[in-house]
């Protein structure tokens, strides 16, 4: 289907988003249509001008105004990403609170922006950080919010006009964000919610020649073929994947508090999570006391209804994706598992793999669900060999007490972000990204900043 072709079809089907914890309907939109997929670029093109020329402190000023907005309304935006997504409620206000604080750090990048003076032959070199244009956003169901900001705050800083395009599964609080963005100050065009299914309005974005550059969150199956897509036009592209990330817990480690942890670095957010540690290599003889840790921490999770305060994990997403959790479990050797309520809701118990082969499925692929492989090793060596012996290489961890072992197998480990006695991935300051199949570029930190905008030269002859 061409791009004009896609313009014309009316995609007027609704969209009926549904609450996971209790499997109603939570709201029913109407989809975008090819139509005004075009007149939304249009507008951006037109908003976007206009954007670019304006002062680096009059953009600053609408990135905090929309970082304030968002702590104002902070309780209903938390309720909103609790309920569709599944997420608990005071998960949800830790999102919200770092959205926030994506908008304000990147109010200071449209001043940040600054290039170089290069001394050359005959007079001098100028570089100039140049915004890209309109950009597209594809943005996951897991965390829609959050991945959103990271994506919308550094694309407007450097000047950029925005379309997103959000999980059909969980559009809400991106609707929301936007209706901020506007009330905050953002010119009208200039940030645009796009509703609707990848295979239609994904493609007629990626492929559209008046958009510069794709940034998306996702699978990598589907990342692949954006990146193929996106290549016909030769978009810029930044991919963030897929991953199936490792924890290396040594003997000499704090055992208790690796396990503990586990709660939110394989547990949080039912586990759908592309950083999810959902390998834990144990070394051997501490396998059974880190096993007892953990038994101990899976059955003390609370599962149940998002919004009650003490829940810390909630139902995984869909009937779709509860299908598929429960095949991959089905067929792996099940050391023991956690509690979830009776009812109506997409629930499935938090579980232990063990014994389990590396080459098992459940080893291997993203299975985006609260699941976890116990692995035991031998060696130092070996299992770094073992835990590099993926096509994925997003996140991970190190746990141990002996400082030059943990930095010296944290730089021999494959993955774009790793953490020491720690589960944490995510920092709006640092970079985040992915080596190998999880992904291409980085989000967060200065870095993303500067995949916005394209780096222009100019060369000042200053002989007489």
């Amino acid at each position: 289907m061409t791009r004009t072709e896609m313009a014309k079809e009316a995609y007027m089907t609704d969209l009926t988003v549904i609450e996971p914890a209790t499997e109603q309907v939570l709201a029913v939109l109407a989809r975008t249509t090819g139509s005004e997929v075009e007149s939304a670029v249009e507008a951006a093109q037109q908003a976007q001008y206009a954007w670019s020329r304006t002062s680096p402190s009059s953009k600053a000023a609408v990135l905090r105004a929309i970082a304030d907005l968002v702590e104002e309304r902070a309780e209903d935006l938390a309720l909103v990403e609790a309920r569709n997504v599944g997420m608990p409620l005071n998960d949800a206000r830790a999102v919200v609170s770092s959205v926030a604080e994506t908008f304000r750090y990147y109010a200071a990048g449209p001043e940040r922006l600054t290039g170089q003076t290069i001394p050359v032959a005959g007079g001098v070199n100028m570089t100039f950080h140049e915004p890209i244009g309109v950009v597209a956003l594809i943005t996951p169901w897991n965390y829609p919010m959050s991945i959103a900001s990271w994506k919308i705050a550094p694309a407007l800083a450097a000047g950029n006009a925005v379309l997103l395009k959000p999980a059909e599964l969980t559009p809400l609080s991106s609707i929301e964000l936007q209706r901020i963005a506007v009330e905050a100050g953002l010119p009208e065009g200039l940030f645009s919610v796009l509703v609707g299914p990848g295979s239609t309005i994904g493609t007629q974005l990626v492929e559209h020649p008046c958009i510069g550059k794709i940034a998306f969150t996702g699978s990598t199956s589907v990342g692949v073929g954006i990146a193929a897509r996106a290549a016909q036009t030769m978009k810029r592209t930044t991919l963030e994947l897929g991953g199936k990330s490792a924890s290396i817990v040594f003997a000499d480690s704090d055992l208790r508090a690796a396990a503990e942890g586990l709660a939110g670095g394989v547990f949080g957010n039912a586990g759908q999570d592309c950083c999810a540690r959902s390998r834990v290599f144990v070394e051997r003889f501490a396998v059974d006391e880190f096993l007892g840790y953990l038994r101990e921490t899976v059955a003390g999770l609370q599962v149940g209804d998002p919004l009650n305060p003490a829940t810390q994990m909630g139902p995984l997403i869909s009937q779709k994706q509860l299908d598929a959790v429960r095949a991959v479990v089905d067929s792996s050797p099940v050391a023991f598992q956690g509690n979830v309520p009776q009812g109506p809701g997409y629930w499935f118990p938090p579980t232990v793999l063990y014994p389990i082969d590396d080459a098992h499925p459940a080893a291997t692929e993203e299975i985006f669900g609260p699941v976890v492989c116990i692995l035991p090793f031998e060696t130092e060596e070996e299992v770094i060999k073992r835990t590099n012996d993926s096509v994925y290489g997003l996140s991970g961890s190190v746990w141990t007490r002996d400082g030059a072992r943990a930095l010296r197998v944290a730089r021999a480990v494959e993955s774009g972000t790793l953490s020491i006695n720690s589960y944490t991935s995510v920092r709006v300051s640092t970079p985040f990204g992915g080596f190998k199949q999880s992904g291409i570029g980085r989000e967060l930190g200065p870095d993303a900043l500067e995949t916005y905008t394209e780096v222009k030269n100019v060369y000042y002859n200053t002989q007489e």
